[in-house]
């Protein structure tokens, strides 16, 4: 079954080259229809989903992070002063994890997806009106991007990028220091649901608390070599056309992943 974390990380790295978002939102579903075969227990199949998937976010944002920096396009103070609350936001939600259904997670992951694909289908300009905020302003919208970025198991582009550049911030500083951002999310939520998975029982072998230590590996593995090709397909496709096909493929997930739920 390693061919199909494999899989997951092979097309969650393309899509994130092509359209500067995590993989997160491809991971998460691919593991909540895989980890049943590996007979993981239905009531620990999100909370493994997700911890899994914030580990891979871990190596992937490191790759996007260098690869901006040497372009120069990261804002760090702005980095610097987003990361405490990305961090604490992130890491509360891993933390208190045990607290949430899995019925409960998959349906906030549902609704986030609708939520994403709209945002995409609608592809339009975000109006700039305000500039940034001070640094305890950047620390509180951090925290509550890390605390819906956790839920979700994402590294929180599709919610750092849209902020950032409402706050005026050049779109290609907006992505490069989104790109950044993505590490103490996933550092934090990694951290909060390996503590809080740590004691519980049933889970499969090679686990790390919640994460999923084979997953993280081969779709870590498989995302950071296709990021690249993904990047260079964006640069030779329509990308209008892309961003509504990859909307309607999240709806189709966040449909099949409901009517599993009924």
């Amino acid at each position: 079954m390693e061919i199909s974390f494999l899989l997951t990380g092979l097309i969650a790295g393309i899509l994130a080259g092509l359209f500067g978002v995590g993989g997160g939102l491809v991971i998460v579903p691919a593991l909540y229809f895989i980890l049943p075969y590996y007979s993981v227990a239905q009531e620990n199949i999100m909370h493994i989903a997700l911890a899994t998937s914030l580990a891979t976010i871990i190596i992937t944002s490191i790759s996007s992070a260098y690869s901006h920096y040497k372009h120069k396009a990261i804002l760090v103070a702005v980095f610097l002063k987003l990361s405490p609350g990305l961090f604490i936001g992130a890491l509360l939600i891993g933390l208190v994890a045990n607290n949430f259904r899995s019925e409960w997670l998959t349906i906030f992951f549902i609704i986030f997806e609708f939520l994403i694909a709209a945002q995409m289908l609608r592809a339009s300009q975000i109006n700039a009106n305000r500039q940034l905020p001070s640094a305890l302003g950047l620390g509180v919208s951090g925290t509550g991007i890390g605390v819906i970025s956790a839920l979700a198991g994402i590294g929180g582009g599709s919610l750092t990028v849209p902020f950032l550049s409402w706050c005026k911030v050049p779109i290609k500083n907006a992505i490069a220091t989104s790109a950044a951002c993505g590490f103490p999310i996933a550092i934090g939520g990694m951290l909060g649901f390996t503590i809080s998975g740590w004691d519980v029982v049933a889970l499969p072998e090679n686990s790390l608390g919640y994460v999923y230590l084979p997953a993280f590996l081969y779709i870590s593995m498989a995302s950071v070599i296709c990021a690249p090709l993904g990047a260079i397909l964006a640069h030779r496709l329509k990308s209008s056309l892309l961003k509504k096909l990859f909307a309607l493929m999240l709806i189709v997930i966040a449909i099949r992943m409901m009517a599993r739920l009924i």
